[in-house]
């Protein structure tokens, strides 16, 4: 069993295209979005490093020998291996074919597009208490218009309310730990959406808990958030 001074395995979502971002950047994945001189990939890497993590395993695909040539098999002592996508996945097929390189019995997920700092610490220690299937980090924002809420009763996800009205509420920012068995013996299509077609579908069959965190959280998949982490992701390394 892991210690929990020794996080699992971590996976980040990195092949997206960044179609969004396309006026802004080009030609890289989004997670490669350049912050200054610094790819936004390199601010989640240095995160988990921070934290104890020692294994990543970043999911790829559109232009991802771009970053193989950037990171190499290492970042900073953090051991690096690759899960690519020879065609694109969804979030879901992405996930379940990195599980295959973690080696730990959960895995810690990020979005490659998206900075939340979590106590990653104490969310293992939670999904460990608490002997959770899936933890969820949650983020109270004052409009939760463009992301949807999450609605939990103790701590446990009770709900997952579609993007709606201008209101408060506590969405998924997008770090999870999962218990690696879970995904991996359920039958899926190859492509397949971890939060819609997994996550969303099956939560009421399993134990899915909510880690609520204040931590800093930004998301460049639009331009005027990408021109905003441009100045704020240099004042908080």
């Amino acid at each position: 069993m892991e210690t929990v001074n020794n996080l699992p395995d971590a996976i980040i979502l990195a092949g997206g295209m960044g179609t969004r971002l396309r006026s802004v950047i080009q030609n890289v994945p989004k997670p490669m979005a350049p912050i200054g001189d610094t790819p936004f990939l390199s601010y989640l890497l240095d995160e988990l490093k921070q934290q104890g993590v020692q294994k990543v395993v970043l999911s790829t695909g559109y232009k991802h020998e771009i970053v193989e040539q950037h990171y190499g098999d290492s970042y900073k002592g953090m051991q690096l291996v690759y899960s690519v996508e020879d065609s694109p996945l969804g979030t879901g097929g992405a996930i379940k074919k990195a599980l295959r390189l973690v080696n730990s019995p959960n895995a810690l997920i990020l979005n490659g597009d998206t900075m939340f700092r979590v106590d990653l610490q104490g969310m293992y220690r939670f999904h460990q208490e608490n002997e959770s299937d899936l933890t969820l980090a949650l983020k109270k924002m004052e409009d939760s218009q463009r992301y949807g809420v999450v609605e939990t009763t103790s701590n446990r996800v009770v709900r997952f309310r579609e993007k709606a009205e201008k209101k408060a509420g506590s969405i998924n920012g997008g770090v999870y730990l999962l218990r690696k068995d879970l995904l991996l013996e359920k039958d899926f299509p190859e492509k397949f959406s971890f939060e819609k077609d997994f996550m969303e579908a099956y939560f009421r069959d399993f134990k899915v808990m909510a880690f609520v965190s204040d931590g800093y959280f930004i998301d460049i998949g639009i331009p005027e958030d990408y021109a905003r982490a441009q100045q704020e992701l240099s004042v908080i390394q």
